[in-house]
């Protein structure tokens, strides 16, 4: 079947959904393919940060307290200190990733998108790409089929890993949530990240450089956290990927745009992942619009360039116990500190009006910490 369409968009996850309906917004008819058939999940972070939350309301989806649950901060804990920042303008929601994934399908299909799923891209022309038995013609052609992105490598946009990978494993548990925030325990050899995802259920993921590592050998570490989950009874599968710091030198190629994973991506352990892909997808609709990719190379440098760095800082973390241990107890003793960065991390502060004094004053009382 010949069909035509202004977007091609390969791959139906998060980021390219949200790549079709903004372009949607902008009066642009999307195609969405996959060879996938819903519900689909992916074993990542589910909560959004405020910015996040923001981005997906611009595009038409609203999260609230009926399909979502809100936390309202961040909380570090270790061993020894422990240390919480509430968000100063904003709310974040947290909801599991099949669930956020219906939400997008539906808004996208009411708003005229078409999706083509269970089906494989067999051919990608300058002009048309062939999938299943339909052959596509396209103005646009966007590539959001993740890490290893198909689309990448034919566009000859290759990626460049600046971290070491890890490994991330997530697992629900049916308990009423004790916090109204997301919580980050640090051990010495991996991270817990606790994500309130339900009135009676908790999402518990486990971060760590070892692939073998589990919940259930990663748990007995944390005391306080084991004891809170003591008894709980497993409401899903435990799930499990890869996750590192990646960097594509340009995002763009003729009439091809990568969004998503497949534009690059930062540790899982940031909580970003998917508050990017919402913002990229509202720059490239605008590039679109403008029938100017460059805007959006521009733009997806923008919008990566907080989260890589608070990648590296909290990575710094996980690599050395002195680094983590004083930047706890500083954040203990100074909440104001952990605020400020907690506003930066949370796109509520730029990272450009961070000023040299600001970092060496942050430095000082680092060193005295």
């Amino acid at each position: 079947m010949n069909l035509r369409a202004d977007v091609i968009v390969i791959g139906a996850g998060p980021a390219g959904i949200a790549t079709a309906i903004a372009a949607g917004a902008k009066g642009l008819r999307s195609v969405v393919v996959d060879t996938q058939t819903p519900p689909i999940d992916k074993p990542c972070g589910e909560g959004l940060l405020p910015h996040g939350v923001a981005a997906l309301h611009s595009l038409g989806i609203h999260l609230n307290s009926g399909n979502a649950v809100p936390f309202f901060g961040i909380r570090f804990v270790d061993q020894n200190s422990a240390a919480c920042a509430r968000f100063s303008d904003g709310i974040g929601f947290a909801l599991r990733r099949v669930q956020l994934h219906q939400l997008l399908i539906d808004h996208a299909t009411q708003a005229g998108v078409s999706f083509l799923w269970g089906t494989r891209v067999t051919d990608i022309q300058p002009d048309c790409v062939v999938a299943g038995t339909n052959q596509i013609r396209y103005r646009w052609l966007v590539g959001a089929d993740g890490l290893n992105s198909g689309v990448r490598k034919l566009a000859n946009l290759d990626a460049q890993s600046l971290t070491q990978k890890r490994f991330g494993f997530r697992r629900h548990f049916q308990v009423r949530p004790w916090t109204d925030v997301v919580e980050v325990y640090w051990g010495k050899v991996c991270q817990i990240i606790v994500t309130p995802t339900g009135e009676e259920e908790v999402g518990v993921a486990v971060f760590s450089r070892d692939s073998r590592l589990r919940l259930a050998q990663a748990l007995p570490m944390f005391p306080l956290l084991a004891g809170k989950l003591q008894g709980a009874a497993a409401t899903s599968s435990e799930t499990g990927n890869a996750t590192s710091l990646t960097r594509v030198a340009a995002v763009t190629c003729g009439r091809v745009a990568l969004v998503g994973d497949a534009s690059g991506t930062v540790d899982a352990i940031t909580g970003h992942g998917l508050s990017l892909s919402f913002q990229q997808a509202l720059r490239l609709a605008e590039a679109f619009e403008q029938e100017n990719l460059a805007h959006y190379d521009s733009a997806h440098r923008k919008i990566a360039a907080m989260p890589a760095t608070m990648t590296r800082l909290m990575l710094l973390m996980e690599e050395s116990d002195w680094i983590r241990r004083r930047a706890l107890r500083l954040f203990q003793d100074k909440p104001f500190l952990f605020s400020k960065l907690l506003s930066i991390h949370a796109g509520e502060f730029p990272l450009s009006e961070v000023r040299a004094r600001d970092m060496a004053d942050f430095g000082w009382k680092f060193l005295w910490a």
